[in-house]
């Protein structure tokens, strides 16, 4: 039997072979979506959910609003070291079993979240949490192409891609509702259920998977880990008051394995860390603008919540209301701007889109406690704009300028840039807070510049070939 296009050959557990089928149809089709899309949600939101809760966070287990931002670095530190090497091994385990381990894990995780009764408590149980979502993250797209039949598979991306802007969006909504009927930590509690009801479905109505005769890479695994985590670890030595000498020895540690793991997949044909794309120059601009854009991103979302309740007074439910145009704005200008990327080039739309982001960002640093509610709406729009211009333009730039048969290593890269960029970014608000007390203020001005230097790479990919 042929295989499809878009299946891979491989044996499945006890070297069974698997037949190939296009795909599943009908009510499995639809329960084996909601059993991958609902694991993405909860994923997506609760990277972004907690971010209004702060400063009640801090207020309840009585810690400083610097101390808090562990609560989202833990999360997303433990999510970017895991998410290229759980790629790597679904592929040769299955892609449904580690989705299924994540969300075994993930559900797990959430109800020690709700149980916590310190702030340490509630870090590592965010970063069990983190590491379940990465497992989940790690296989979406290859379940997505496993599920859905060849001729629909566009579809299936499609709607992956809009519950992923949807779960954006409705994350600080969600979250100042439950915050107005309940306490904080009802964010996570609330996961446990959806949480069972997907593993279920994950185990009566995903397939197996075809799986690789590649044996796993443990040594790149390691290093691409080690990599990641001691970088963001030494970043957030420095934020949070840690000895100075500490923290440069983390990032040496990390130069150090990153150099290893650059020599190590440089001998390899298909690198799980794709040093291969980055010798593409519109690649690698496209990258960097990502990455620093998505730090902006990161800056903002955790300063903005305090620049709301410490400037204008308001609560977590207000605050919530009023940072949702930004998730909205992303949502509602992302088709337009493929649309543009059709027509006129994508280092110009996406150079537009960062300084409308940076002026944003600039004019949320200026608010005052008289300023009012539609002002901030205005600018937290204008933030949510320049950033679905830059988006969606700059996601078709990285796939398209990598070969066909590397598309897969471009998406790992893709969300790793963003993972990263989003972690280093509330990592570089503690270091604010310890800088000064008003730490959201130079947040948001440190926000709006990495905004310029994410506008500056997507306007030199004017002077590249492929451009």
């Amino acid at each position: 039997m042929t295989a499809s296009p878009h299946r891979a050959s491989g044996t499945v557990a006890g070297g069974t072979p698997l037949e190939d089928k296009d795909g599943l149809s009908g009510r499995a089709l639809a329960f084996a979506v909601f059993a991958t899309l609902s694991a993405l949600m909860m994923a997506l939101l609760d990277s972004s959910i907690v971010n209004v809760a702060l400063p009640t966070i801090a207020r309840s287990l009585r810690v400083s609003d610097g101390q808090s931002i562990w609560v989202v670095n833990a999360y997303q530190l433990a999510v970017i070291v895991a998410l290229l090497p759980l790629a790597s091994l679904g592929e040769i385990v299955g892609f449904r079993r580690v989705h299924a381990t994540g969300l075994v894990l993930f559900t797990m995780a959430s109800i020690a979240c709700a149980l916590s009764p310190t702030l340490t408590h509630l870090s590592i149980a965010r970063a069990a949490q983190g590491l379940g979502a990465a497992a989940m993250m790690s296989v979406n797209v290859a379940l997505i192409r496993l599920i859905f039949p060849f001729d629909k598979l566009g579809r299936g991306i499609a709607l992956m891609a809009m519950v992923g802007s949807v779960s954006i969006a409705i994350g600080p909504t969600l979250a100042s509702f439950i915050l107005s009927i309940a306490s904080w930590p009802w964010l996570f509690a609330v996961n446990a259920p959806v949480g069972v009801i997907a593993l279920w479905m994950t185990k009566l109505y995903i397939p197996p998977s075809i799986r690789s005769s590649a044996p796993f890479d443990y040594r790149s695994a390691g290093l691409c880990a080690l990599t990641f985590g001691l970088f963001i670890t030494g970043v957030d030595s420095f934020a949070h008051g840690g000895s100075a000498r500490t923290a440069a020895f983390l990032l040496i540690l990390a130069g150090l394995a990153c150099a290893l793991l650059v020599r190590l997949q440089s001998r390899s044909r298909t690198p799980l860390f794709p040093i291969d794309l980055l010798k593409i120059p519109l690649f690698s601009l496209s990258v960097t603008g990502a990455v620093c854009c998505f730090i902006a991103q990161g800056l903002a979302f955790v300063a903005i919540p305090f620049q709301l309740h410490h400037v204008l007074g308001l609560d977590q439910v207000a605050t919530g209301l009023l940072m949702t145009p930004w998730p909205v704005a992303v949502v509602a200008v992302s088709p337009l701007a493929g649309w543009l990327s059709d027509r006129f080039p994508s280092s110009l739309i996406g150079g537009i889109g960062l300084l409308f982001m940076a002026l944003g960002l600039f004019l949320i640093s200026q608010l005052h406690p008289h300023s009012a509610s539609v002002t901030v709406a205005c600018w937290t729009s204008m933030c949510g704009i320049g950033f679905g211009l830059f988006n969606a333009p700059n996601n078709r730039a990285i796939v398209t300028s990598a070969p066909t048969a590397r598309s897969g290593a471009a998406s790992g890269m893709l969300a790793t840039a963003r993972l990263f960029g989003q972690t280093l970014g509330a990592a570089l608000v503690a270091l604010c807070f310890e800088i000064d007390a008003r730490g959201w203020e130079n947040a948001l001005y440190l926000g709006a510049a990495f905004a310029l230097c994410a506008g500056g790479a997507s306007m030199s990919r004017r002077f590249t070939a492929a451009e």
